[in-house]
């Protein structure tokens, strides 16, 4: 997993740790262990952090390169 990601697409948006931790609902703390590697994120804040910067999980963790999100699914 490419946890360097998360630090890069945060300073891509010029956005602050304390920023993301808004948006996920956590202290500043708990989102500079998720950086840092210290602790692993729930999948729940990937998937938010995914719609917010609009590209998918996959690219978060460094799985892949391409920044463009999947397609979304058509709710019926």
């Amino acid at each position: 997993m490419n946890i360097q990601r998360l630090k890069e697409i945060r300073e891509d948006k010029d956005l602050f740790q304390k920023d993301i931790a808004k948006i996920l609902n956590i202290p500043q703390q708990n989102y500079s262990r998720y950086e840092l590697g210290i602790v692993s994120m729930p999948i729940e804040k990937y998937a938010k952090l995914a719609e917010f910067y609009n590209t998918s999980i996959d690219y978060l963790i460094g799985l892949t390169n391409e920044r463009k999100p999947y397609p979304k699914i058509k709710k019926k």
